[in-house]
């Protein structure tokens, strides 16, 4: 009976979950189409605008017309204070009639600074401490040997011997689990095709073209000449220079009328920052894991697998694009030390190292404790993710080979 009701529990909390990944992926797309309707609102205020300055043109050519008529079949007479006040009244009357929606003027944009590298100190102080002698160069990475190998890292050839013998018993082969799909969010973009296609989205872009000339050129120098020492100081300026654009109509349609604007340059940026962001995000995910005592063992190895998954993805894609990646930022001198195995990479495998004794340990105390638990099927469970992890870091720590060791009893007695 108990077993039916943890099933039944690990059912509802398997929607819960699938409910708030729904719930989160509603929401972006619900601020993605925040963005576009706010978009959308600037190119109908464009339009109107244009037809108000179509009209005072118009209104402009009428009152002079008409009054050229009135000459001419008038009588001289003379100037007075009377005629002076009708002239007014009738031009303020022009004006009331002219007035409607009130144009939209961009004028050329005034850009912020770019933020300061944060490797480098501030001027007056290198002038103060100009008679210092320089620092002493950073120590090595922690965890790290000669070799390239994770330090106090060995290879554990018991695992690999009890993971064959396993899963020969088994007589299955091992099936490595494969991350759960996430849906995909809807383009929602298709709700500006028509308005693009206007003459209004088409003048917005001219009339960048032709006022934000000194400021885009401004962008440019900064792009061309950045040449950052660390990879976080290359993520601030990308986030100054995304902000800055987005003050210009459609960045892409307005920056192909500059020949100058470094392009590649700009796009490599981008790419260096916004991956170093997801892998550093992924690495926090990891380093700061903690298994939830209070959910049930299957929901607890589920969780620490999909982190599991994401972690290996994250490496092997990186390492299947490195070499091509670190000569295109050698060339526009964007930091690329990052990518290798010595960089982040380490700590991801750290973070790997962290989920496989957590894993060996919940699946150790749910042995001992959960009376109900199949306790043959999971140790195999267990085994399987500790050869896994070791496979990926290319072994185990102490603490890593201690857990095991107390995995390898259990499995001894099933």
């Amino acid at each position: 009976m108990m077993r039916e009701e943890d099933t039944h529990i690990a059912i509802l909390r398997n929607k819960l979950d699938a409910s708030l990944e729904r719930n989160r992926s509603l929401e972006k797309e619900n601020e993605q189409l925040r963005q576009e309707v706010h978009h959308m609102k600037t190119q109908v205020a464009l339009l109107r605008g244009q037809d108000a300055d179509r009209r005072s043109m118009l209104w402009k050519k009428l009152p002079g017309s008409i009054g050229g008529n009135g000459s001419s079949q008038e009588k001289p007479m003379v100037h007075d204070n009377g005629a002076e006040e009708n002239l007014v009244g009738c031009n303020s009357y022009s004006k009331q009639e002219v007035s409607g929606p009130p144009i939209i003027s961009r004028s050329p944009r005034v850009p912020k600074p770019p933020p300061s590298p944060t490797c480098l100190p501030p001027t007056s102080n290198m002038q103060k401490e100009s008679w210092l002698p320089p620092p002493p160069p950073p120590p090595p990475l922690p965890l790290r040997s000669p070799g390239g190998s994770i330090k106090a890292v060995r290879r554990v050839p018991e695992l690999v011997e009890l993971y064959r013998s396993l899963t020969r018993k088994e007589g299955k082969a091992d099936i490595k689990a494969g991350s759960i799909a996430t849906p995909v969010a809807t383009n929602a973009r298709e709700m500006i095709g028509e308005i693009e296609n206007r003459s209004a989205y088409l003048l917005a872009i001219k009339t960048d073209v032709e006022n934000q000339g000194e400021f885009i050129n401004f962008l440019a120098r900064e792009v061309q000449n950045a040449a950052h020492k660390e990879i976080a100081d290359v993520e601030a300026f990308v986030k100054w220079l995304d902000e800055e654009l987005s003050y210009l109509v459609d960045e892409r349609a307005v920056l192909k009328h500059f020949p100058q604007w470094p392009e590649k340059k700009a796009d490599a940026m981008r790419e260096a920052a916004f991956g170093y962001r997801d892998i550093k995000n992924l690495e926090s995910e990891a380093s700061t894991f903690q298994d939830d005592k209070r959910l049930p063992t299957d929901i607890s190895l589920k969780r620490m697998q999909t982190l599991q998954d994401k972690l290996e993805h994250s490496v092997h894609s990186l390492e299947r694009v490195r070499d091509t990646a670190i000569r295109k930022y050698r060339g526009f001198k964007i930091p690329w030390e990052w990518m290798l195995d010595t960089g982040i990479i380490t700590q991801l495998k750290l973070g790997s190292m962290k989920l496989a004794k957590g894993y060996m340990t919940r699946v150790v105390t749910a042995v001992k404790t959960d009376s109900l638990s199949d306790d043959e099927e999971l140790t195999l469970r267990g085994v399987r993710f500790a050869f896994r992890v070791h496979q990926f870091v290319g072994g185990f720590d102490e603490d890593g080979r201690h857990a095991f060791q107390e995995l390898k009893k259990l499995a001894s007695k099933s």
